[in-house]
């Protein structure tokens, strides 16, 4: 028996034959092409629009997250910089196959290069590479094995374009080498639900039909587990299959202290699967879609016609929506592209728009046409805010275009510090944990090599939490969370125990979260924050607050 460490994406535990990913291609030969320069340029060009009307069509098929990042590769294929790049090296009598090749990998050192989010996105330029040569080559495109059986899928990463199409009922879970928390490989296995282990480096010596455990919420990976490890796994799973089978309540602690339970969305298009799901509402929604790819920022009409749609999606409930979040990971040619030596740090959320203010009234009039016309309970909060100042900016600014309740992100130590000004300043808060851990601990969130430092656990991060906990508690202002932390059934009770009032997260979290904060009262809670918070680090701190639900839960069952 052997255990395989990585890090986890969701709650699930699957067990089953490990089915590898089959090898890449193997890099084109260096040899001058026996066809003219203008030859090879048809049959790149060709190869690369088929490549990339593959991928649009599979995006549009999947739909939510994975159409987002598909159509991003499919412009990618076609990308007017890269056909340039590679009818250069066509000029020099290279055949197309190793143009692509060269061309692409020119790309990929660039991006991985510039590490972060545009980092992560250079295993996506080697799909696409690998697609248009096997299409040049008329070889099958490169895609997960069938076996004729349900496996665990173990790959070096998966592309986008196979992540996205993995039939769940075949695919039983999924083990990455490389990749981490923010790749798209468990961007897509989280909204698809799918048990993941990424990043298990040792994961690489695993063989087609080693039996193996994977537990996503340990992220552990266990190879040639025995029969009661076996067994344990097995009524794991239909434990699960049970409650998800249950129709869904609201959000409440074993004492009847109601947490509402809300999903984190990024378009329209998921509301319908959220609500299926149990959300209460939506905690977070990222107006980004509506940006992004665009020359310009759209108009008031267009805006109003997606928030309608949205609110009239949860009529009766609340919905907290986030005005435009540009800058670091995602700058627009038309707000802040100018470059920055450290865009994270740089002109992004608030500032951005507060420099380019004629975009926030827009968006801020939009959203207050569409509350007009609709019953749900709209909440608009402002993205990365810092300062007091910032605060009261956008609450006036909100208020005076017609917003009835705004509020603001806490995600820098500097408003967590100073939370009870900045609450006194505005009607609500939203820690979004993602960039608040990444600030505190100076660890870009993006980048692999320091992700270990990207813990929520870490009691620096959970004692801003509870600064911001505190101070809406003391004014009786509300305080969510919106960020990866609300979906860790045993963090999500800490960060109740900690003063958040709701939670929010991705739609396929809630069901784990509703059934873990059912365990616990709100004296239990706060005994399990206390625990996390006297650790050292966020290894003790996760492992104490493990210790005091389990001594919670003895105590109980011997009571009774």
């Amino acid at each position: 028996m052997m255990e395989i460490t990585g890090t986890g994406i969701g709650q699930g535990v699957a067990v089953g034959p490990v089915v590898r990913m089959a090898e890449r291609l193997p890099e084109p030969v260096d040899r001058p092409s026996h066809l003219d320069p203008e030859r090879e340029g048809e049959r790149a060009r060709a190869s690369l629009s088929v490549v990339g009307a593959e991928l649009a069509a599979r995006g549009a098929k999947a739909g939510g997250a994975a159409k987002d990042v598909l159509e991003a590769q499919a412009m990618m294929a076609e990308d007017p910089s890269l056909i340039e790049a590679v009818t250069t090296r066509l000029a020099t009598g290279a055949t197309a196959e190793r143009a692509v090749f060269e061309a692409f990998a020119t790309y990929r050192e660039l991006l991985a290069g510039m590490g972060g989010y545009l980092g992560e996105r250079a295993a996506d330029l080697d799909d696409i590479s690998q697609r248009v040569i096997a299409h040049l080559l008329k070889l099958p495109a490169p895609g997960v094995p069938d076996p004729g059986h349900p496996f665990i899928l173990v790959a070096r990463d998966l592309a986008p374009a196979d992540t996205a199409t993995l039939d769940l009922d075949k695919v039983l879970g999924l083990i990455t080498v490389d990749g981490g928390p923010t790749s798209h490989t468990a961007i897509l296995a989280r909204e698809k639900s799918i048990v993941a282990v990424v990043g298990a480096a040792d994961a690489a010596g695993l063989a087609d039909g080693d039996t193996v455990v994977v537990e996503a919420a340990r992220g552990v990976v266990t190879s040639g587990p025995t029969p009661e490890q076996i067994a344990a796994a097995k009524a794991a799973i239909a434990e699960r299959a049970a409650q998800t089978a249950v129709a869904p309540t609201p959000g409440a602690l074993a004492d009847g202290t109601a947490v509402p339970l809300l999903a984190n969305l990024g378009s329209t298009d998921g509301a319908a699967e959220a609500i299926r799901l149990g959300a209460e509402g939506v905690g977070l929604f990222r107006t980004e879609f509506l940006f992004l790819d665009a020359d310009a920022a759209p108009s008031v009409r267009e805006q109003q016609a997606q928030y309608t749609r949205l609110l009239t999606a949860f009529a009766g409930r609340k919905v907290v929506v986030r005005v435009l979040d540009a800058g670091a990971d995602k700058p627009l040619s038309f707000l802040n592209d100018a470059p920055e030596e450290n865009p994270a740090l740089g002109l992004r959320g608030i500032r951005a728009l507060r420099h380019s203010e004629a975009i926030l009234r827009e968006q801020l009039t939009a959203l207050a046409a569409a509350d007009a016309a609709t019953d749900a309970e709209l909440w608009v909060m402002a993205p990365m805010i810092a300062t007091v100042d910032e605060t009261r900016y956008f609450t006036s600014l909100a208020k005076e275009l017609g917003i009835r309740v705004a509020g603001v992100m806490v995600e820098t130590p500097s408003a967590a510090l100073i939370a009870g000004r900045v609450l006194g300043a505005c009607d609500f808060a939203s820690i979004g944990t993602n960039d608040l851990t990444q600030y505190t601990m100076a660890a870009d969130r993006l980048l692999g090599t320091v992700a270990a430092l990207q813990n929520p656990w870490h009691p620096a991060v959970l004692r801003l939490i509870a600064e911001v906990g505190a101070a809406g508690a003391e004014l009786g202002k509300p305080v969510g969370i919106c960020g990866e932390a609300a979906a860790d059934p045993l963090l999500a009770v800490v960060l109740v125990g900690l003063g958040a009032t709701s939670l929010s997260m991705s739609p396929s979290a809630l069901a784990d979260v509703r059934a873990s904060l059912a365990r616990y009262s709100l004296s239990d809670a706060q005994a399990l924050a206390q625990a996390a918070l006297a650790a050292e680090g966020a290894a003790e701190a996760r492992a104490a607050a493990d210790a005091a639900a389990t001594d919670i839960t003895s105590a109980r069952e011997a009571a009774s």
